[in-house]
């Protein structure tokens, strides 16, 4: 005998009522039948022959409160035992759906509870079928326990029967290639047991593969599987319409559009009159929604007719478009010991020069540092991922280190990274040119005096990225490294040409799923001018949230007459955190080490270390930090405990 059948669903379906089943529900006649009586009419009543009350007359009386008593009767208990399902996670999932189980084990009455079981039956027989076991039988029982008046005990019992496995598996109404992708996608064996997920996982997957495969408009139809109830094995045919196979065209828009046609076709990785795969069709999607200027964007292939000699069909795509806001304001607030309170704000219009042209007017408002910026960006410039910058800043900072009043003129070529698009190298080419009064420290006069500096420079820098995250990394490393060449002219000096050079390296191990280990090294040096000939503000320093915590902003390193920070001409750093999330909180001890030197070679002697522990609270965009720290080894005039509040882990 077989049987065919043509779904593996999971939800229950409502069994219509039978005869029997309403002949069931109606009491039974017994007996002679009752004489019929003929109806006997309705006396008058004297009181509908009178007259109306003028409605001027009318008394409305208000109707008497009904006073209803409490009359809740106790709820009926009960206990539940299910036997028979003989696996733990099948058993799992019956106990995550259960009527019976998920009611608080009470009830108004005994036929609620009866009703419970009769649903949880249907369950029971149905994750049986979806397993594979088409001949289960699950019943159940509801008694009253001699042992506790008012309880009752249901007993659920299954009974699975043999398991039923695939017989022949068909991909049918595909050519042979798409019939091949299909059948590697399924990843059915013959003798493999019918499970519903599973079945359902391999379709789609092949609703998957086809269109990265070059068939953008393949379907994948309703499958049967016809069982035999002799040898409980169960032939599998699954109808696939692959269509023809395909090549990308061009480009069209639809919608709102903001970008044009021109634009749009800086952004593929994929060139017209290669095979057709989905996921370069995706990867367009998702640059289109990493420009910020979209509410909504689809790309869907469309059918052009025309066909090439070897059989493949010319397909466009058809970017549908919806205008997103334009501009946006941000702000943020941080606190440092050493860098004091620190607010910024900013408003930007992310197309105020189409395509992709967003200017960012910024300020900065804090105890020791305050200025105004403006920023030009042009994002894929010619090219996709690459942007331009162009920006101006005007600055004034008072730290203990030096004072300054800076304008910085800068420009930059750059392929960095993006909280959609993490990439693993990141590069940019840029140049400063910088006018900046300063107060330095003069050996030969054992005192400060203020000059201006002017100073061209061209940084590089290079990164190199495995991590898997831009804000909260937990597995993999980062590699950094920045040259800076740059020419220097004193007010009372000539020309001065030094290098500047940074490299720095960190790297995420998870210990468990809430744990995990990070750590980072970095080290810089200038090479080509001595310590005090260079502008403070370009010399090297340490100590501070992103640098050796426990030690105040710029604090580590050699110090003037007045125990005021010098700077140096290298650094060595380093830092370890034990990472612990639970929910959206996190607790992170740590330790960091330091030092700045005046020559230019790093070093390890003479190194500083400070330790604290930090909160973390997760949101969607990153955590917040709070991290508290102390020196180790604290030498007069250091303080005892640092404070650092901002976004994003320390590294």
């Amino acid at each position: 005998m077989s049987i065919v059948v043509a779904g593996l669903a999971h939800a229950a379906v409502a069994q219509p009522l039978t005869d029997q089943d309403l002949q069931a529900e109606l009491p039974p006649l017994t007996g002679e039948a009752a004489p019929v009586v003929p109806p006997q009419p309705t006396p008058a009543d004297p009181a509908l022959g009178a007259p109306l009350v003028p409605l001027g007359t009318a008394v409305a009386e208000t109707p008497a409160t009904v006073v209803v008593a409490d009359t809740d009767a106790p709820r009926i208990g009960y206990r539940v035992e299910v036997t028979g399902l003989d696996d733990d996670a099948l058993e799992a999932r019956f106990k995550g759906l259960s009527a019976l189980l998920g009611k608080g084990r009470t009830a108004e009455n005994a036929a609620q509870i009866a009703a419970r079981a009769e649903e949880d039956e249907a369950l029971m027989a149905r994750l049986l079928r979806s397993e594979g076991y088409f001949d289960a039988v699950a019943t159940s029982t509801v008694i009253a326990t001699p042992d506790a008046k008012g309880q009752l005990a249901v007993t659920l019992t299954a009974t699975k029967g043999s398991r039923y496995s695939l017989g022949r598996i068909v991909i049918s109404d595909a050519a042979a290639e798409p019939r091949g992708y299909a059948l590697e996608a399924l990843e059915l064996k013959t003798g493999d047991p019918i499970v519903a997920a599973v079945v359902e996982s391999g379709e789609a997957r092949i609703a998957l593969r086809l269109p990265e495969r070059g068939y953008p408009f393949a379907t994948v139809g309703q499958r049967d599987i016809l069982l035999d109830e002799a040898t409980h094995v169960g032939d599998y045919t699954l109808p696939v319409t692959a269509g023809r196979k395909a090549r990308f065209g061009g480009l069209r828009v639809a919608g709102d559009p903001v970008f044009d046609v021109d634009h749009i076709a800086l952004l593929p990785r994929f060139e017209a009159g290669e095979i057709y795969d989905s996921r370069q069709v995706d990867d367009l999607r998702q640059a289109l929604i990493g420009t910020s200027l979209l509410s909504t964007v689809s790309v869907e292939p469309v059918a052009t007719g025309t066909i090439a000699a070897d059989g493949t069909e010319t397909v466009d795509l058809l970017v549908r478009q919806t205008r997103g806001p334009a501009r946006v304001l941000a702000a943020s607030i941080g606190y440092g010991t050493g860098e004091g309170l620190k607010a910024t704000g900013s408003w930007t219009h992310r197309n105020l020069f189409p395509p992709e042209g967003a200017l960012t007017v910024a300020a900065i408002a804090g105890t020791q540092e305050q200025g105004v910026s403006a920023q030009f960006r042009r994002s894929n410039a010619g090219q996709r991922d690459r942007a331009f910058q162009l920006g101006t800043s005007l600055a004034r900072q008072r730290f203990e280190a030096y004072n300054a009043e800076t304008f910085n003129l800068n420009a930059s070529l750059s392929r960095s990274s993006t909280p959609i698009w993490q990439k693993r190298w990141t590069w940019s080419v840029g140049t400063e040119l910088i006018a900046s009064r300063e107060t330095a420290f003069d050996a030969t006069r054992l005192d400060r005096d203020r000059g201006t500096y002017f100073i061209a420079a061209l940084p590089l820098q290079l990164g190199y990225d495995r991590s898997n995250s831009l804000l909260d990394p937990t597995r993999g490393f980062r590699l950094t490294a920045r040259v800076s060449p740059e020419a220097q002219k004193q007010t009372s000096a000539g020309f001065e040409g030094y290098a500047r050079t940074l490299f720095e390296a960190s790297a995420y191990f998870p210990v468990t799923d809430a744990i995990v280990l990070a750590g980072r090294a970095r080290v810089g040096s200038i090479v080509g001018a001595s310590r005090d000939s260079i502008a403070p503000s370009r010399r090297l320093y340490a100590g501070g949230g992103g640098s050796v915590r426990g030690f105040g902003f710029q604090e580590l390193g050699p110090r003037d007459l007045d125990n005021k920070p010098l700077g140096g001409r290298s650094l060595t750093e380093f830092g370890a955190e034990v990472r612990y999330r639970f929910g959206n909180f996190g607790i992170v001890p740590f330790v960091d080490g330091g030092r700045v030197g005046e020559a230019s070679s790093p070093s390890l002697s003479g190194m500083r270390y400070g330790a604290g522990i930090g909160g973390r609270y997760y949101t969607n965009f990153g955590p917040m930090r709070i991290d508290v720290a102390t020196p180790l080894g604290r030498r007069p005039g250091e303080g005892r405990v640092a404070l650092y509040i901002s976004i994003g882990q320390a590294f």
